[in-house]
């Protein structure tokens, strides 16, 4: 089949094909292994001369997806702190790819920005952050880093009296970068691809678990009073959920010239339940916040938001002007101007519609039930006898190691490190290990729409159970 204009008559054809096989494969996502344990090689890896159309292809893709996806959107999948798509968000997400918005500026897509801007205010009312504050979807927590993180490089270069994006990094000292122990890699990536250096970052800790060291904040902002300087303040460690004290953290920062960017990638929700509100204490005298939306908001990959309280920061951190791009009334946000993509997909039609869709309460009731579950996880976890829990359980995540009778201490990080492999490759759930305070751990984490009491029971249950096979092969092996 040579010029796709001649395909045209089965695009209908080739949309009802793949509408009818994500119902199949959705129908079944909720018992099916999170990892299939047969993979379907693709046909051919070399690029076809001859095409062979579109359904035939999609045929192709289907089997193969059907064979080798990983159940990624399912309630079983604890892996990374990933959510899955809302019904509302998932059927808008296949709408935005049919309509194929740019979502540069309102002469591109009136839609697309004007849905972004009122997802954006709609998200700063779900996290409790001012109405004043600038906000910009983002491809996922990384890129929302990077933009709140772009946005104090460019305040950090004006109180040196610098223009960084006119004229660059050089001639400036290095950015002191504060942060606890809890600093994600995220952020660390997005100081590395702003010039930062990730060497850069200073964690200051008060223990092996990452805590961070108030005091040693303090007096590390004493001695560089004349400078200004960057903390990285972070809302939900990964290991365990648990959070940096923002509100003092931000009443120490304001005392000295420095600038606070909040990583709140799935801790940010933590403002939704009165439980948890408390542990985001202090959000609002923030500089900058990113947060990731296919996680806890639950929408497709790929989703992320960054806010910024001064909006002259994010947009002189990412304004570009062209003539032929044209120009904007001044009262219009120009969401390409606020974050590192001009390209941009219409994602704020997922954003949006889950939000209308289930609105404040239908997510926080979603909050409170995973809340619940990682509570009843970690009960099963004190009430077993070869489980050793590592960690309090803050919000959502669950830190625990196997440890059974009888396998000296000096083993045990090997034998986790087994036995998660053995988990992964099992697939009735799907989480991977970790290292916490120098031990080797597991760090399931409930954040799916779907997950409900008997998804998150086989957790304990299938640990326990291909635990005591891992010992069998051990000792087998040394037999």
């Amino acid at each position: 089949m040579p010029d796709p204009l001649s395909d045209r008559a089965n695009l209908a054809a080739a949309l009802d094909l793949v509408a009818r096989e994500a119902k199949a494969y959705l129908d079944g996502i909720d018992e099916a292994l999170v990892r299939p344990h047969r993979n379907v090689a693709m046909p051919d890896t070399h690029l076809p001369e001859q095409g062979v159309g579109s359904l035939a292809a999609l045929s192709e893709l289907i089997e193969a997806a059907n064979e080798s996806s990983t159940r990624s959107g399912g309630p079983r999948f604890f892996h990374f702190v990933m959510g899955g798509g809302t019904p509302a968000a998932l059927a808008a997400d296949w709408l935005t790819s049919a309509l194929d918005q740019s979502a540069y500026n309102w002469v591109s897509s009136a839609f697309a920005s004007r849905l972004e801007q009122v997802s954006i205010g709609w998200l700063k009312d779900l996290f409790g952050l001012p109405p004043v504050w600038t906000g910009v979807i983002t491809t996922g927590a990384t890129m929302a880093n990077f933009a709140g993180l772009a946005a104090a490089r460019r305040w950090w270069g004006l109180e040196q009296g610098v223009d960084v994006e006119a004229a660059g990094l050089s001639g400036l000292p290095p950015m002191t970068i504060l942060s606890s122990g809890y600093v994600h890699v995220s952020a660390l990536k997005a100081i590395a691809m702003l010039g930062l250096g990730r060497e850069r970052v200073r964690t200051l800790s008060r223990d092996g678990a990452g805590r961070i060291d108030l005091d040693a904040l303090g007096s590390v902002l004493q001695e560089r009073d004349s400078e200004p300087v960057v903390i990285i303040a972070n809302a939900g460690d990964v290991n365990t959920g648990d959070f940096d004290p923002i509100a003092d953290i931000v009443a120490l920062a304001r005392k000295h010239r420095a600038w606070v960017h909040v990583d709140g990638a799935f801790g940010l929700f933590a403002a939704v339940s009165p439980a948890t509100r408390h542990l985001v204490e202090g959000l609002e005298h923030a500089d900058s916040v990113g947060v990731d939306g296919h996680k806890w908001l639950n929408v497709p990959y790929d989703s992320g938001y960054a806010f910024v309280r001064d909006p002259a920061f994010l947009a002189g951190a990412f304004g570009a002007s062209a003539s032929y791009l044209g120009a904007e009334a001044s009262a219009r946000p120009v969401f390409g101007n606020l974050g590192p993509e001009m390209s941009r997909r219409a994602r704020s039609l997922a954003v949006w519609a889950t939000l209308r869709a289930y609105g404040r309460e239908g997510y926080r009731e979603m909050v409170e039930r995973h809340l619940r579950l990682a509570q009843r996880v970690a009960e099963q976890v004190d009430a077993a006898p070869d489980l050793e829990r590592l960690a309090d359980v803050s919000l959502n995540v669950v830190c625990f190691r196997y440890h059974p009778a009888g396998v000296p201490d000096d083993q045990l990080d090997d034998l986790n490190r087994r036995l998660g492999e053995l988990v992964l490759e099992d697939g009735r759930v799907y989480f991977g290990t970790t290292v916490y305070g120098g031990t080797v751990a597991f760090r399931p984490a409930i954040v799916n729409w779907r997950t409900g009491e008997e998804d998150a029971d086989l957790i304990v249950s299938t640990v326990r159970e291909l635990g005591a096979r891992a010992v069998a092969q051990t000792e087998a092996s040394r037999a």
